[in-house]
């Protein structure tokens, strides 16, 4: 059974910084790419980022370019958004998705991806 499980989303204040965790399991992800996304109340599922397994290749949202990063831990199969200089308008639940590499062009897509975490809240008060 394939699962990702995200963790580290929580209440914080603006311009905090929060770690996000997503932890796969259940099959080889080698042959995927891994993205983030947010939904807020009343908007849209936004993309945040995209990232290889190896690391190599990272995507962002022109929303959070320059305050976010994304990494990869392959031996804890597990995948990292750092978020800095945190705003109000972040907050939101935060999505991590596997997609196969092949799909990377259409990394923006939500249907592109295979699997989805559960979501973790992110709350930044001003």
């Amino acid at each position: 059974q394939v699962q990702l499980i995200e963790s580290g989303g929580g209440l914080v204040h603006t311009g905090d910084s929060l770690r996000l965790s997503c932890t796969a399991s259940g099959r080889t992800f080698s042959t995927y790419f891994m993205g983030w996304f947010r939904h807020a109340p009343g908007k849209e599922r936004d993309f945040v980022a995209a990232i290889t397994w190896n690391g190599g290749v990272t995507i962002f949202a022109d929303s959070v370019k320059g305050r976010f990063t994304s990494s990869v831990d392959n031996a804890k199969n597990t995948v990292y958004l750092q978020m800095n200089s945190l705003k109000p308008e972040d907050t939101a639940v935060y999505y991590c998705a596997a997609a196969p590499i092949l799909r990377f062009q259409m990394r923006k897509t939500p249907s592109s991806y295979d699997y989805w975490g559960q979501g973790t809240q992110v709350t930044v008060s001003s």
